[in-house]
């Protein structure tokens, strides 16, 4: 896929997060494919009133349909998403690991890796980028602004794949955010919960500068 295409996004994910960022892609003329959890009942309607012009899609046809997929589970559910068939995709991990939410998981406590190393080493073939997690649903489209605006927020973007993240940094930028890039995927640990760039409205300018210390913070 090039990077400037219009690429087909599809979201593992039906909750606030995954609806919010339906909306904003929809809007900025996305296509959308969207699954939920196979017990989240009347997925189609819920779907039509909170998200209208996406698509609900079983999970392999989602994965057949999208060039991007946006993983917008809970993290302890992280396991349950098919990462076996994300070879070769831009998948962007917007998951973070909340230990009051998802319980204490014994082996992500003690591995040393980012969250989303983690999550990568699912699927070596996947090219994995962490974004999209260090600001609250309901900031998605509260906060969303068109290009050039002097308040426009930052979200960064984090990968070991340059053209995947110059993938996802043309989508960042149409949903209506400045795109920062912030280098490998180690870096992502700056994004996570209780680190410097986490829950903080910044522009590009001031989350550039958090995360020039990343390798240092994912070490």
């Amino acid at each position: 896929m090039d990077v400037t295409d219009r690429p087909v996004i599809g979201i593992f994910g039906a909750g606030k997060v995954g609806t919010a960022l339906a909306r904003l892609l929809v809007a900025s003329g996305y296509e959308v494919r969207i699954t939920g959890s196979p017990r989240q009942t009347a997925l189609d309607l819920l779907v039509s009133v909170v998200a209208p012009g996406a698509r609900v899609l079983p999970p392999a046809e989602l994965v057949a349909e999208a060039d991007v997929i946006i993983v917008a589970v809970p993290f302890g559910k992280a396991g349950t998403v098919p990462w076996e068939d994300f070879g070769d995709k831009v998948v962007v991990d917007a998951m973070n690991y909340w230990p009051p939410v998802d319980g204490h998981i014994d082996s992500v406590d003690a591995d040393e890796r980012s969250t989303s190393e983690i999550n990568a080493a699912r699927n070596p073939l996947a090219r994995v980028v962490k974004s999209l997690n260090h600001l609250g649903y309901h900031e998605m489209e509260d906060d969303s602004m068109d290009a050039g605006s002097p308040l426009r927020r930052a979200i960064a973007v984090v990968g070991d794949d340059p053209e995947a993240r110059a993938v996802l940094a043309r989508i960042i930028d149409d949903i209506g955010f400045d795109a920062v890039d912030g280098g490998p995927l180690a870096a992502g640990r700056a994004l996570e919960p209780g680190h410097p760039a986490f829950g903080r409205e910044l522009s590009s300018t001031e989350l550039s500068a958090l995360l020039a210390p990343a390798a240092h913070l994912a070490a």
